[in-house]
């Protein structure tokens, strides 16, 4: 007689959040500069600085060098074309691979405008000014942010986003996409995860972020993005 199939089946594990590193204030700012580059859109000029960004990455502990490394070696024998395909594949098309941190909390809400709102005025509270063709919460200005400034206020502002960025690296490890790697290297240089945030990620990573689509029209208002820069000499 043939075995009976069940009805239901094991549930998957549901990712952890990943255990802290501990850093210097260099080795974190490093970190952070190599990520918010190397997620940047994957054009020729990318593709050029990654014989210098390898060398930087170098001097980082195994644990960030490695994987940081290994997305290096991916993306070059990938070739441009085929990387810039598997970029907008992975960031413009899954609503859990967003690069901004804001669409997490509030998604495509009318909430997202007064969050986008804080971006601009956390730069701004730490001496500088947001000025780009993105929108302020684009993780890469984030991580920007946090790596040339060294402000409290950067470190409050990922801190505050923390569980968009874990449910982005939860989305991408379970893609086993090449990315994962360089959100893995920010979330061990970030502080350990508390029990508030670690609720709140299990959350989005069931649920997903919010879909309300009203009110989005300040979107088209907001200035563009360019690496943030210090006001002053």
């Amino acid at each position: 007689m043939s075995a009976v199939l069940p009805r239901v089946t094991p549930r998957r594990a549901m990712p952890e959040p990943v255990a802290a590193l501990r850093l210097s204030g260099a080795e974190r700012a490093r970190v952070h500069m190599l990520a918010s580059l190397l997620l940047d859109y994957p054009d020729a000029a990318w593709f050029a600085r990654l014989p210098a960004l390898r060398e930087e990455a170098a001097a980082l502990p195994g644990a960030l060098r490695e994987p940081l490394h290994a997305f290096i070696d991916a993306a070059e024998a990938s070739g441009e074309i085929e990387w810039q395909r598997r970029y907008v594949t992975t960031f413009d098309l899954k609503r859990k691979c967003s690069l901004y941190l804001s669409y997490y909390a509030t998604g495509d809400t009318r909430r997202r405008g007064a969050a986008l709102v804080t971006f601009l005025d956390a730069y701004r509270a730490a001496g500088w000014e947001f000025d780009a063709a993105e929108l302020p919460d684009y993780l890469p200005a984030v991580l920007e942010f946090s790596a040339r400034s060294g402000s409290d206020i950067a470190d409050a502002l990922i801190a505050a986003h923390r569980e968009g960025i874990e449910v982005l690296r939860a989305a991408l490890e379970g893609m086993t996409s090449p990315w994962a790697g360089l959100v893995l290297a920010v979330t061990r240089s970030l502080p350990p995860v508390d029990q508030r945030t670690r609720d709140r990620f299990f959350e989005l990573i069931n649920e997903g972020p919010p879909t309300e689509t009203v009110g989005l029209s300040f979107l088209g208002e907001l200035p563009p993005y360019r690496p943030v820069r210090q006001e002053g000499p």
